[in-house]
């Protein structure tokens, strides 16, 4: 089964230079951003324009409600049926995003541990985080599970609390738990995005600033007047945690919007250093005379001599 992969920090262009190879070889964008499954979400998670979902299929987008749960293994579950359900259509799957652990479970074919959800002990681990910070449970993980630790942020207390469910669950750690099958069971073309850091970190900036504009902190106050709660999915995402504790009084305009550029900035480094261990990426620049149009044609030449594709132009 085909699979065409394009990942990359955020605001490098991932989502252009994909509407550009739908132009020409036949494509449905699968998101692998684990924001963008959630109505409501739109200005955060740069979600495709409606105009944009007119011209190419998107799936995994505006699937849930920001108060649901949607785990890795919901991801790669509701791929494993995309992908061929795609391919039977002659069209090809094109996994576009940078949530790494998302791709990679995926491609690698991770299992992940089949337990039921004990309540209880959620709620007590819950209770910790609200009197003692997201940041003392991710300590706590960090001494049981440590490779667990380094890919969840201190921030994301939902993800540290299934992580030290799992652990207390089992007596084992959930790294030691995931397993990996099927690795290679799709015929991949996998492509990653990058450019000069001192240019991206501009445009991180620029989409922070246009994102303010376009009305970032509305629609962080709409999600918590609808309920959403300040451990809930939604308010764990990058920005919208910053915007929240700007509405609760916590920190000046000013130093949301710097924090915002920070932590968004981070994650970006974050992202390349997580893709760079896929030796199977062929990556491209987009710097240095190189744009979005330049990209999505070596993409399509790729394409068609991989898999005989004809494609238009």
């Amino acid at each position: 089964m085909k699979l065409l992969v394009i990942v990359g920090p955020t605001a490098v262009g991932k989502s252009r230079v994909a509407l550009k190879v739908a132009e020409k070889v036949p494509l449905e964008i699968i998101s692998a951003d684990s924001m963008q499954v959630y109505r409501g979400m739109d200005i955060g998670t740069a979600k495709p324009t409606p105009e944009e979902r007119r011209r190419v299929v998107h799936h995994l987008v505006d699937i849930l409600d920001p108060d649901q749960e949607f785990s890795v293994a919901d991801f790669k579950g509701e791929v494993e049926t995309l992908i061929p359900e795609i391919n039977r259509r002659g069209r090809i799957p094109a996994l576009v995003g940078g949530t790494g652990l998302y791709i990679d479970a995926v491609l690698k074919g991770y299992i992940f541990p089949d337990l039921a959800k004990d309540q209880e002990l959620r709620k007590k681990l819950r209770e910790e985080a609200e009197s003692r910070g997201s940041r003392h449970l991710h300590q706590k993980l960090a001494q049981v599970d440590p490779a667990a630790a380094k890919h969840i942020h201190p921030n994301d207390a939902r993800r540290i609390i299934r992580a030290l469910e799992v652990y207390q669950k089992t007596g084992k750690p959930l790294t030691a738990l995931e397993g990996k099958r099927n690795g290679g069971q799709y015929d991949t073309l996998s492509f990653g995005l990058t450019m000069d850091r001192g240019t991206l970190y501009q445009r991180i900036e620029k989409r922070v600033e246009q994102m303010i504009q376009d009305g970032f902190l509305d629609e962080v106050t709409a999600l918590y007047e609808a309920g959403c709660r300040a451990d809930s999915v939604a308010m764990q995402a990058l920005g919208y945690r910053e915007l929240l504790d700007y509405l609760r009084g916590l920190v000046t305009w000013e130093e949301t919007v710097r924090l915002i550029k920070r932590n968004t900035r981070r994650f970006a480094k974050r992202q390349y250093t997580w893709f760079r261990r896929n030796k199977e990426i062929r990556w491209i620049k987009l710097d240095e005379g190189k744009g979005v149009e330049d990209a999505a044609k070596e993409i399509v030449r790729a394409i068609a001599s991989k898999w005989k594709i004809v494609y238009n132009g």
